[in-house]
């Protein structure tokens, strides 16, 4: 049993604010008070089971809302596990305040086959978070066969994608698009088309040439979300444009969405807050698909949170080794680290400057991204699951350590606001600062 005390408790589902105790008990909330109200309850409950565990937070001072949804981690389980497993994955993810996560399918072997998709679910029940996955869109990631899509979806993928290789086949597309509506699951897309990309990870500009690259235009980027937002018109599917980019993009979708076309949007931290620049300052830290762009693009993705034609916040956490990149920036992967950093730089980036209040930050990080995927989680409420953050906006704390096995991320020394001190899933205290 856990007791929650004069916590400020937001619950972005149905945006509801208030100082209050809470109640948990077998994994749920049992009750929600005015502060000093369930104290009682909470003794004539121990005193009926002499055996119980008790614990008790003052959450004076702190924000208690729902735990954070993630639908877009890469773990790297199975096939490269020295970048990063399951794991150190959901520890990351804990301490970042997440309480829910799905994994991408890039992984050796893919998330194509029913076996893969138990394996990693059954290892995932074990993290203390809720892990959740992907199921390919094609088989090997290869782009020219569904994968059996009914049979991944009973093994228990919530939704489907070949994160990292865009479907270029508009045929193939539209199949997935009609099956995905048929077992009411989301297609989640990269939009990159390679044919536009000579250097990977860099944008195609001013820094870019500074490196002798030529990088990856927009064009890329615009002309897959141009060609899907087709598809999901002709087809009635929703999908979601992967960490988008460049502003036409996001105007792109946000005229769709003025036609009941069903197009999502993810924003991760890194596009909202950095721009090319940061390649000159951090490197290949800096490097990722889509490339950071220029300060426009970030600020078109601000204003499609602030209007609601991004709908989700998420990580896409790529861990890789330290060797790795510490390449050539030609040679060095894509990809940096997030969940231990996505609530604090929403916090800087988005809640002190204005752009989003509290409440909307918490709903794109945590109900909205619940509520596209179907997931049990996103709302703080009697009777619902027990997976919550407790954490103070205004407390500031250094990231000077990773519990992910890569470190990966120029975020890395920094010192960020919002500090978490306690993650709880399920009713189980999984994170807890030192």
């Amino acid at each position: 049993m856990l007791l929650i005390k004069n916590g400020r408790i937001m619950d972005p589902a149905t945006e509801t604010e208030g100082v209050y105790d809470m109640l948990i008990d077998e994994g749920r909330v049992v009750r929600i008070g005015m502060s000093g109200t369930l104290d009682d309850m909470a003794r004539e409950s121990m005193s009926m089971r002499h055996d119980e565990d008790y614990t008790e937070i003052d959450a004076g001072g702190c924000i208690v809302a729902p735990g954070l949804v993630d639908g877009h981690v890469h773990f790297r389980d199975p096939g490269f596990t020295y970048k990063e497993d399951i794991e150190s994955g959901a520890r990351a993810a804990a301490k970042g305040g997440f309480t829910s996560v799905i994994m991408m399918g890039n992984t050796d072997p893919h998330m194509d086959n029913v076996d893969t998709i138990r394996d990693v679910l059954d290892r995932g029940s074990k993290t203390g978070i809720n892990v959740y996955t992907c199921g390919n869109i094609t088989m090997n990631m290869e782009g020219k066969e569904l994968t059996p899509m009914q049979k991944l979806t009973e093994a228990g993928a919530v939704l489907f994608t070949d994160d990292g290789k865009p479907i270029m086949d508009a045929d193939i597309m539209e199949k997935a698009c009609i099956k995905a509506s048929e077992l009411d699951r989301v297609i989640s897309l990269h939009e990159e088309d390679p044919s536009f990309i000579t250097d990977n990870g860099i944008n195609a500009g001013e820094v870019a040439g500074e490196l002798g690259l030529t990088g990856s235009p927009r064009e890329a980027e615009i002309s897959m979300v141009k060609r899907d937002i087709e598809i999901a018109r002709k087809t009635g599917a929703t999908i979601v444009v992967q960490h988008i980019s460049a502003a036409e993009s996001v105007e792109l979708i946000r005229q769709a969405r003025r036609e009941w076309v069903k197009v999502f949007a993810e924003a991760t931290p890194h596009h909202f807050t950095l721009t090319q620049e940061a390649v000159r300052t951090h490197g290949t830290l800096a490097k990722m698909n889509p490339p950071l762009r220029l300060e426009s693009d970030r600020m078109a993705i601000i204003e499609g949170l602030k209007d609601g034609t991004i709908d989700i916040i998420a990580t896409d956490h790529a861990p890789h080794s330290k060797e790795e990149k510490e390449k050539s920036f030609r040679e060095a992967p894509s990809g940096i680290t997030g969940l231990e950093t996505s609530l604090a730089l929403g916090i800087r980036e988005l809640v002190k400057p204005g752009y989003l209040t509290m409440m909307e930050l918490l709903s794109v990080m945590s109900a909205k991204p619940a509520a596209l995927y179907g997931l049990d989680a996103g709302t703080i409420r009697e009777g619902s699951v027990a997976d919550l953050i407790i954490f103070n906006p205004d407390e500031e704390w250094v990231f000077d350590k990773s519990l992910s096995k890569a470190t990966n991320t120029p975020f890395l020394g920094e010192r960020l606001p919002g500090k978490i001190f306690f993650t709880v899933c399920r009713g189980k205290i999984v994170y807890k600062a030192d």
